[in-house]
């Protein structure tokens, strides 16, 4: 099969097409016949280097959707349509940049009334788990709350404004670039603020008790700001690294963190573990909705399989507003 293969880090040029060995799966796996994928910054920091050294050719890819080719337990049946992200794709095992994956049957979600093309379908796993990871089972979100979507031009971003909107909160989101404000509000988005760094001040003019929630996902440069708009007892969850390394330096916890509020960091890596079952998940449910469109797709661009690098090149500039999908 084709795959591609990463053999040292650097630019979108190391992401050599190849043929590879198909995989065959264990007792607890599923192979997958992949028929589109989403695109990741996940998928730019491995080949980046910046997940560290590439020690052995890696596939790329953290999520997918396809159709089962097989199932060694005979839970899901051959031909049927199902989605997966994570569950140690690209990093423990092969990823989705390949004509086929086997994953684990934890992490494979079917999705057997769904009229979505394939590429509408690729644009939920990683994204919309993610967030119904971290708003509802981090923050637990309700009805009629205030969510913040600090970095909301981003595909994780774009997701969180429509599902929270689905979800009855009220949601302000926040972009770099004036410009980009119609597309958030095309998301959904009751109020878009122009972040400078300091967005603090103008939260507490919108919601002068604070937000109740908030999901940060520019990372560590902008989460002290974050944390300032938080309510008494209100929780953020941090979800994306866009502004840089993980890393806090001097952080008071007196100073820094306000009386009463969360803060916790959420990973996808918990998806289909004991921690975080998928049994539950929305995606179902929220690709009916996308079908009916009663929510807004979040999908900005669509790659053939040889066009990845190129695919790669649109993610690292910024400019991509949305989630950008390769079909095979």
């Amino acid at each position: 099969m084709k795959a591609y293969v990463i053999e040292q880090t650097g630019g979108p040029e190391v992401l050599q097409l190849r043929d590879i060995p198909s995989p065959a799966p264990t007792a607890d796996e599923v192979l997958i016949r992949v028929r589109a994928f989403g695109l990741n910054r996940a998928e730019t920091y491995l080949r980046a280097g910046k997940m560290g050294a590439i020690s052995a050719p890696r596939v790329p890819g953290i999520e997918a959707v396809g159709e089962v080719i097989q199932d060694p337990s005979g839970q899901l049946r051959t031909g049927q349509r199902v989605v997966t992200a994570m569950g140690g794709m690209q990093f423990t095992r092969n990823g989705s940049y390949a004509e086929q994956v086997t994953v684990l049957r934890n992490n494979v979600i079917a999705l057997d009334d769904t009229s979505l093309s394939w590429e509408q379908l690729a644009t939920l796993p990683e994204a919309y788990l993610t967030v119904w990871g971290a708003l509802d089972k981090s923050l637990g979100i309700q009805k009629g709350q205030t969510l913040l979507v600090r970095g909301g031009t981003s595909s994780v971003g774009l997701a969180a404004i429509t599902y929270a909107k689905s979800r009855g909160l009220k949601v302000i989101a926040t972009t770099r670039s004036p410009e980009n404000s119609q597309r958030l509000y095309q998301a959904g988005a009751d109020v878009v603020v122009v972040d400078n760094g300091n967005i603090a001040p103008r939260i507490r003019e919108i919601a002068p008790d604070g937000v109740d929630a908030a999901l940060e996902i520019v990372g560590a440069p902008t989460l002290r700001d974050t944390l300032k708009t938080l309510r008494p007892f209100g929780a953020v969850s941090v979800i994306g690294l866009l502004g840089g390394a993980p890393i806090l330096e001097q952080f008071h916890l007196m100073q820094d963190l306000p009386a009463g509020v969360r803060l916790n960091f959420f990973p996808s890596g918990l998806f289909g573990t004991p921690a975080l079952s998928l049994q539950d998940t929305p995606l179902p449910w929220l690709a009916k909705e996308l079908a009916a469109k009663r929510i807004p797709s979040i999908h900005t661009r669509t790659f053939a399989f040889d066009e990845v690098r190129e695919a790669h090149r649109l993610m690292e500039s910024d400019r991509a507003l949305g989630k950008l999908v390769v079909v095979l």
